[in-house]
């Protein structure tokens, strides 16, 4: 079994910043590709931002120059960094996580989200 638990998330006026943080956990082999989701109200799931194993990065436009992302192999922890933040940022932030597990199975996971709002 792996767990993904995500915080950080909160309410914030436009503008300001907010980190969050994603722990993964469990029978972990090893983690690969790590990533941050959003789903807005009466809007699909997207992407924001994922990181390799290796550390190279990929950002939705909407977010690059405000956001980042980063991780800790040793914690199996990823980290995203949002600054300027607009209101059309309020959503629920999905973590997500391709991970190889002692079963030998390498499968997607996902955390229960984090609410970050953005208004004033």
């Amino acid at each position: 079994q792996v767990q993904l638990v995500e915080s950080g998330g909160g309410l914030v006026q436009p503008g300001g910043s907010l980190r969050l943080s994603c722990a993964a956990s469990g029978s972990i082999v090893k983690v690969n590709a790590m990533g941050w989701y959003r789903q807005a109200p009466g809007k699909e799931r997207e992407l924001v931002a994922d990181i390799t194993r290796f550390g190279s990065t990929n950002y939705a436009d909407s977010v690059k120059g405000r956001f980042t992302i980063s991780r800790d192999n040793v914690k199996n922890t990823v980290f995203l960094q949002m600054n300027s933040l607009k209101p059309e940022d309020t959503a629920v932030y999905y973590c997500n996580s391709n991970i190889l597990t002692m079963s030998g199975y390498t499968t997607d996971y996902w955390g229960k989200g984090t609410l970050v709002t953005v208004s004033s």
